[in-house]
């Protein structure tokens, strides 16, 4: 299954069209696409059923998947690659974590304005939405509380992110636009295995970042279970979970997005972002 924001409003993309859930539920289910989560298992057995017919629609029209979460959480340093071309040691018991502000969220196709005097960096990330509460939950059960996957852009100000005396991770990660999510979240029963995901990530056509998702240091399952050991993961919260390595930030000489550039993310099953950047 995939739902979609489409527009502002829930939709389920069948067969390359958009079927409202709203008109389509007569009512039962809200136009409101972070609601669905609360009531997730039951919109899943009515999605089931039979639908009308979809109608076509325009990329552009489409929001993030899970547009106002309640918690957002980053993971840093998930891959031993990118760990390693940002000079840290690779975390053991649980990655760095921070936040992105609800309002860096935004869909899949956008326009990005740079912060000014800053170092914008890119970093392709595979993005987890909870759709049952998690408490404790044990590794061995977390599929069973995600709804979906989707990609994410964690669009990165190194400046601000690196000033001192501490890093302003959160910060640094949280410039309007910054969190495009998207184009839909597809249900891990969709995907073949959604342990392994390639991902990948372009410039100008020129491709900058590609791994894989079973590299991932900390697993989604793995991530589920040791955040839900701290804090209850609420229905409809995000995970992005970690970049491979290609940033800018690790390059000799290092490398920032410009006003003009195309950045173009793509996770396989998933489907693709497409930011352009503006001074």
């Amino acid at each position: 299954m995939r739902i979609a924001n489409l527009s502002g409003r829930l939709a389920l993309i069948v067969d390359g069209k958009a079927v409202d859930v709203e008109r389509s539920s007569n009512g039962r289910f809200s136009a409101d696409p972070q609601a669905v989560y609360e009531r997730w298992e039951e919109f899943r057995t009515w999605a089931a059923g039979d639908l009308p017919a979809g109608v076509a629609f325009e990329h552009g029209e489409l929001g993030a998947p899970a547009p106002a979460p309640r918690q957002t959480l980053a993971i840093g340093l998930n891959y031993r690659d990118h760990a390693a071309e940002s000079g840290f040691a690779v975390p053991e018991q649980l990655p760095p974590v921070f936040t992105k502000f609800a309002t860096s969220i935004s869909g899949p196709v956008t326009e990005v304005k740079l912060p000014a005097d800053g170092h914008t960096d890119w970093e392709v990330e595979l993005v987890a939405v909870i759709g049952r509460r998690a408490h404790g939950v044990r590794e061995e059960d977390a599929w069973s509380h995600v709804a979906g996957l989707t990609v994410g852009q964690d669009i990165s100000e190194r400046v601000i992110q690196l000033a001192g005396p501490a890093p302003q991770f959160s910060l640094g990660k949280s410039y309007p636009g910054f969190a495009p999510m998207g184009p839909w979240l597809v249900t891990p029963d969709e995907l073949d295995n959604p342990d392994d995901l390639e991902l990948r990530c372009a410039i100008n056509g020129e491709q900058v970042q590609k791994g894989r998702t079973r590299d991932l240091i900390f697993s989604v399952p793995t991530l589920v279970a040791r955040l839900s050991a701290v804090l209850p993961l609420l229905p409809g919260d995000v995970i992005f979970t970690g970049t491979p390595a290609g940033v800018g930030l690790g390059r000799n000489p290092q490398r920032w997005l410009a006003a003009g550039d195309e950045l173009v993310s793509t996770i396989e099953g998933i489907g693709e972002l497409r930011q352009t950047f503006v001074a």
